[in-house]
């Protein structure tokens, strides 16, 4: 893996400064998406040092509070993204596929809505495309998650107090925001936000409203990108932003920010367990971010939790009593980028693999790689990157012993963490409806 510095950490300086008045309560959800209990234990083992007896405690041990159900109301029980970030967002059950309404098709308000009602500064920073599953159910309203063109418009279109929804917007999404019949960027600059399309030029935003658009569709996952911790920078830019803006404010002025952690569903879905560490490490950082914020602007609450598991994942496959974390720590790429780069080293394919991986293969095993590399085509295609990929997770699996039971969601409860201001109110079991309730209650005139 890349090294996952945490030397932003030491650039946290916020003021010991209150954001808000003590009657207004800044609000901070944080989503890791498809982050079921098996991926937070295997970050325990994958993080800790094993030079110490005990086996380290990580933040999300720390800020543990309780557990809830994630159902979707289509009896199905397994919930997509898009039904359970409407539960997650608007406190309703609903279909699978519906983003921000019930299971009558009408529109319902979010925490984001209500928020902005109320004067509150609004943002999201996600690691998806902005208009994925998960941040357009706080803002947009459709029967179907893939209207992707439909919800980027309405984060235009749909205004409160006559201005758009959210003050700042931090992702990725191009794609969908500028498009030959409409260019929203140029639409939203019109109205005074600023842009930026590369995350090595967050630093430029320097106050609200803005949008930040760093990559066509997903931003790169953390194994394979150059800001491993992009989900913990645009969170401190955030709260950066929102923290000065409140002091231009004589009487301070309280937020709500959604963050999601997008990309633990989609290592979840591929089942690349390196892949998945490398997200929940990011996730794991800003939640660090998030305490030390807290611990000197008290007046918050900070809530993260899943809004369903992903995968499968099993600590121990096959029967092995054990599972080898160090091995998954030694892997610096994800299966799809390991297959790319074996294919474009076909002759030395054997050093690439032991750089990228530190496994050593079978000579059987090699073999049988070396014939799903020669027989690639000389461009790599999507089909070919597909089967490698495959393979190399398949052996990837084997020498770590992790288990998988499907590509898609399971529907087992998830883990809420808390932090800050009644946290106790998180505490026990629920249903991923009443967490949304529960912030709901926050959002005060």
């Amino acid at each position: 893996m890349r090294k996952l510095t945490v030397g932003l950490l030491v650039l946290f300086t916020f003021s010991a400064a209150s954001l808000a008045d003590e009657t207004r309560t800044n609000v901070i959800f944080l989503v890791g998406d498809g982050m079921g209990v098996s991926y937070t234990t295997a970050y325990r083992l994958y993080q800790d040092d094993p030079a110490t007896t005990e086996v380290d405690r990580t933040i999300f041990d720390d800020m543990l509070v309780g557990m809830a159900s994630t159902y979707a109301d289509d009896h199905s029980l397994v919930t997509d993204s898009a039904a359970a970030a409407t539960a997650l967002a608007c406190g309703v059950k609903t279909f699978n596929g519906a983003i921000g309404v019930d299971s009558q098709h009408n529109p319902v308000d979010s925490m984001l809505d209500k928020a902005k009602r109320l004067d509150y500064l609004t943002g999201i920073a996600v690691t998806s495309q902005v208009n994925h599953a998960t941040p357009a159910a706080f803002v947009a309203h459709a029967d179907s998650r893939q209207s992707y063109d439909k919800i980027a418009d309405q984060y235009l279109d749909l205004r409160i107090n006559e201005k758009p929804k959210v003050d700042l917007i931090l992702g990725g999404g191009q794609a969908h925001f500028i498009r030959k019949d409409r260019n929203l960027i140029k639409e939203f600059r019109a109205l005074g936000y600023s842009y930026e399309s590369n995350i090595k030029n967050l630093s430029r935003i320097k106050q609200l409203p803005a949008i930040g658009l760093f990559s066509k569709l997903g931003m790169e996952p953390a194994l394979e990108s150059s800001n491993p911790l992009r989900l913990s920078e645009m969170t401190e830019k955030s709260l950066d932003l929102f923290h000065n803006a409140a002091k231009k404010n004589p009487d301070g002025k309280p937020f709500f920010l959604l963050l999601e952690a997008s990309q633990i569903d989609w290592c979840g879905h591929a089942n690349d367990i390196a892949c998945a560490m490398g997200e929940m490490h990011d996730m794991a950082i800003t939640m660090i971010i998030i305490k030390r914020f807290i611990d000197k602007n008290p007046n918050t609450i900070f809530v993260a939790t899943a809004d369903h598991s992903t995968g499968g994942l099993s600590l121990g496959a096959k029967g092995q009593y054990q599972w080898n974390a160090s091995n998954v720590k030694s892997i610096s790429a994800t299966g799809p980028d390991i297959a790319r780069q074996l294919m474009a080293n076909k002759s030395n394919w054997r050093t690439v693999w032991q750089t990228l991986t530190h496994i050593k293969l079978a000579d059987d095993e090699q073999k049988t790689l070396d014939a799903f590399i020669n027989q690639a085509d000389e461009n790599a295609s999507d089909i070919n990157v597909s089967q490698v990929g495959t393979q190399v997770l398949a052996y990837i699996d084997k020498y770590t012993a992790t288990g998988w039971t499907t590509k898609g969601h399971t529907g087992e409860d998830v883990q809420i963490f808390s932090y800050g201001k009644g946290k106790q109110n998180f505490s026990g079991a629920m249903d991923n409806t009443d967490i949304a309730k529960k912030l709901m209650n926050y959002l005060n005139p």
